[in-house]
């Protein structure tokens, strides 16, 4: 055999071994190995309306986004339902991923709305930070958590499949993947960020679901 064979033999095994590595750091985005979405809901949906966002905690916009939806949380209370689901940009945010990690590990110790809600609000404190997990941790000191259990939950595959469990289940609706993304009741809706132009559309489908229950 000449020095060419093993040359080329040699480029192919770099190759090779270079996908391996690429696909194991990657999280997967087709398969959550038989992992439900996430069910993070608060309100009680008395008039009928479930309003979903889809978000990337480290996305300007979602950051941006964030104080509107307190208010109308606060607005509605429980005439709606509110979820918020996991849809980290990974080509453009590199720390989404660790941070939805964050959330879904606070969730398993009760406190994913106290997590979720100090990741937006502290956005600019960890977005551009080489290795945000340290100021992750802090988070989880701050809100009481097990720190070792949730050090150790962040990294788990549990986790993992969570986030990509709801990635899966965003792509079901066949739209456009941006953050933040909104639904209600099923169906993809644009408000602008202000509380007035989230009230226009929850108050019109609040009577329409009004009149529907009359009607039967």
């Amino acid at each position: 055999m000449n020095k060419t064979f093993w040359a080329i033999t040699a480029i192919i095994i770099v190759i090779f071994g270079a996908i391996i590595v690429f696909k194991d750091d990657k999280p997967a985005a087709d398969s959550a190995n038989g992992a439900k979405p996430t069910n993070h809901v608060v309100g009680a949906g008395t008039a009928g309306v479930t309003l979903v966002e889809y978000g990337d905690y480290q996305c300007p916009y979602c950051g941006a986004f964030f104080p509107t939806v307190q208010q109308v949380k606060q607005k509605y209370g429980d005439k709606i339902k509110f979820q918020y689901r996991n849809l980290p940009l990974l080509q453009v945010h590199p720390n989404a991923f660790a941070a939805a990690r964050a959330a879904e590990a606070a969730s398993l110790q009760n406190k994913f709305w106290e997590m979720h809600d100090l990741l937006f609000g502290n956005q600019s404190a960890w977005s551009e930070a080489s290795n945000p997990n340290p100021i992750f941790e802090q988070f989880a000191t701050q809100l009481g958590l097990d720190a070792a259990q949730f050090k150790k939950d962040a990294a788990s595959t549990k986790v993992n499949d969570t986030i990509t469990a709801d990635v899966a289940e965003f792509n079901k609706f066949g739209v456009q993947t941006s953050t933040p993304t909104f639904f209600m009741n099923g169906k993809k809706i644009s408000p602008e960020n202000t509380v007035d132009s989230f009230s226009k559309i929850i108050d019109a489908e609040i009577k329409k679901q009004a009149k529907d229950t009359s009607s039967n």
